[in-house]
């Protein structure tokens, strides 16, 4: 196949309005239970299956949650659920690895619970996703505890990373706790939010060793939180407190001294590196450079940032202004596209296509050919435009987040939105792939299909959407979680509990030469020197 028009839309956008059966409540989310959608065999049938090295055409042969075969001509007995696959692609449900559901910040908590939002995932194709777990009062224990019971009503599966926040003789011991019990093997560090999440070079350089010790990845927030606090007091003394303050407090060269400093401190370390939303050419750039040398980095862009620029914030209208205000400014991610030569990213800002998957227009091409990039998420942090006034009178106070998303091939699409984060997080190929033993999490994609998108007819809970009015071509018709078809006929079937927690082992495949890598520089040393215990004689 040439190629497909795609927009990974990973998580916060339902793509066809409700329907009559499956109307939201619960103050926001309800669900269908048909006999059909609990069937625990299921034949799909005539498709292209899609995995992220190769693609064929065959059956897929579901039972019990898992795929149990995967060829041609799958011959099945009466009992079993028969998908019409043909002219569309069979693929593995889409894996987010960067959202914020129900969770408490700046004051208020994202309007999407664990039950809303990954409905809403669900009905655009996503059928896991992975949540930060912010600690209580510094606390791992206390805020895993509070995110387990949180996550009590999921409906899809998920795991956790970590936020670290502090740094005591309690946190190192609490990281182990999570890695060898708890079955989360990701630790992320705030270099932003100053006086809150923000953490110092001390504390990241101890959390870069103990990640290391465990076998961990190591995520970073790269934005100097210092230099935005500044940028914001400057906006303040000018004058300038609406929206458009945002993006004028936190200019790209903050996220490329964090991400270059954050880059640095990794590799004095010798420890792998996973950069969350990267959104400016500057941190691009420092990622380039590091990845060149042999470094093991990982950048990973949000959809937000691939999508939307900053112009909105400076539109006259407060909320349609306030609902773009994410964690950092979308005008860096459209720079750096445009900035960056072509070997690395193909974008032509004056010159987008609305003709994607599930909404508008990227071409991810370029840089996943390079790897550079090598996967998507959608950082989705969801408020509603009652939270967003909190901020009226000052944008340091509207919440930061958005809801969450080119021209690539069906293999590469595959790629970065299911199977390089299921290898990354050690989960693969249980995740991310469409082959006999793996979870059967799978999308038939139908690539004629057409929609429209509107917070009137989107699954999220929140009153707005920053993608409104937006239309594609490409959708998904068919999503089946853990075996069972939860999105069909534009209908969603969701049972609250019935999602599972993944449990996330170390030692990913970055790890892969650390070892050598340390013997190899111990070498290099040349050192301790010995020397004689006397000084010369005067």
């Amino acid at each position: 196949m040439a190629h497909l028009r795609s927009l990974i839309l990973l998580l916060s956008i339902s793509l066809s309005p409700l329907s009559g059966l499956c109307q939201f409540c619960d103050s926001g989310l309800g669900y269908c239970d048909s006999d059909s959608a609990l069937s625990s065999k299921i034949l799909i049938k005539g498709g292209t299956v899609v995995n992220a090295d190769h693609q064929e055409a065959a059956d897929v042969y579901v039972e019990d949650g898992l795929i149990v075969a995967v060829r041609p001509n799958i011959k099945v007995a009466d009992g079993v659920r028969v998908l019409d696959a043909k002219g569309k692609f069979v693929m593995p449900g889409g894996i987010d690895p960067h959202t914020h559901l129900a969770m408490e910040f700046m004051g208020t908590e994202t309007i999407d619970n664990f039950f809303s939002g990954q409905a809403a995932a669900l009905a655009g194709g996503t059928t896991m996703h992975i949540d930060f777990v912010i600690p209580v009062n510094g606390s791992l224990s206390k805020g895993y505890e509070s995110y387990v019971e949180k996550a009590k009503v999921a409906c899809m599966d998920y795991g956790f990373h970590m936020a670290i926040t502090k740094w005591d003789d309690i946190v190192p011991k609490e990281m182990e706790i999570m890695v060898k019990e708890k079955g989360i093997n990701s630790f992320k560090f705030f270099m932003a939010y100053k006086g809150s999440l923000m953490i110092s070079d001390e504390l990241l350089l101890e959390g870069l060793k103990k990640c290391k010790s465990l076998g961990a990845l190591a995520m970073v927030h790269a934005e100097n939180g210092d230099a935005v606090f500044e940028g914001q007091k400057r906006m303040i003394e000018l004058g300038i407190t609406g929206p458009e303050g945002h993006a004028l407090s936190r200019p790209p060269v903050l996220e490329g001294e964090a991400t270059a400093r954050a880059i640095r401190l990794a590799a004095f370390v010798n420890t792998p590196l996973y950069v969350v939303h990267v959104m400016s050419s500057d941190a691009m750039e420092e990622i380039a450079r590091a990845q060149k040398s042999g470094q093991k980095v990982i950048g990973e862009p949000v959809v937000s940032g691939l999508v939307l620029d900053d112009s909105v914030l400076w539109d006259p209208d407060f909320i349609t202004a306030a609902k773009q205000v994410c964690h950092e400014s979308p005008n860096k991610i459209i720079r750096a596209w445009e900035n960056t030569s072509s070997s690395i990213i193909n974008w032509n800002s004056k010159d987008r296509k609305v003709d994607a998957v599930f909404g508008t227009y990227v071409d991810l091409y370029g840089y996943t050919a390079v790897s550079l990039l090598q996967l998507v998420g959608t950082d989705h942090c969801t408020f509603n435009s009652t939270q967003k006034s909190f901020g009226i009178d000052d944008f340091r106070k509207i919440p930061n987040g958005v809801n969450g998303i080119g021209q690539i091939s069906a293999s590469d699409y595959v790629r970065v939105t299911s199977t390089e984060c299921a290898k990354l997080f050690n989960i693969y190929p249980r995740k991310g792939a469409i082959r006999a033993g793996s979870d059967a999490d799978i999308i038939i994609f139908n690539p004629n299909s057409t929609f429209w998108i509107s917070a009137h007819s989107h699954h999220s809970r929140s009153d707005t959407n920053v993608y409104e009015g937006r239309s594609g071509k490409g959708k998904v018709e068919v999503t089946i979680a853990g075996g069972r078809i939860v999105w069909e006929n534009d209908e969603l079937n969701v049972v609250p509990g019935s999602g599972r927690y993944i449990s996330m082992p170390p030692f990913n495949y970055l790890y892969h030469g650390i070892d050598k890598a340390d013997a190899n520089y111990l070498t290099s040393l040349k050192a301790p020197v010995k020397r004689e215990d006397k000084l010369p004689e005067k």
